[in-house]
């Protein structure tokens, strides 16, 4: 990732901001219609994962995103992330 890109992925992830709650449902469903088509259930959880926090999940969700070139809203990956936070990762806030 170019240094420009990860800054743009931290600009979204903070500012999207706590005023603004996560939709945990819609985030499952666009991470079934989006995402589950390359991932399956045993990647989110991996021992060996570097995600330890919500804002390194935010980060990773928008990184993937700009990856593959599918462009979420920032609320949208707020939704993402929730979604797997619930589902899989389950991070203190």
């Amino acid at each position: 990732m170019r240094p420009l890109d990860a800054w743009i992925c931290v600009c979204l992830v903070l500012g999207a901001g706590p005023a603004l709650a996560a939709d945990p449902q819609q985030g499952k469903l666009m991470y079934e219609t989006y995402c589950g088509t390359c991932h399956y259930e045993k990647l989110h959880e991996r021992k060996n994962t570097e995600i330890r926090t919500m804002a390194a999940l935010k980060v990773a969700v928008a990184k993937w995103a700009m990856q593959v070139k599918r462009d979420f809203t920032p609320a949208e990956q707020d939704d993402i992330a929730e979604y797997l936070n619930l589902s899989h990762y389950r991070l203190d806030r």
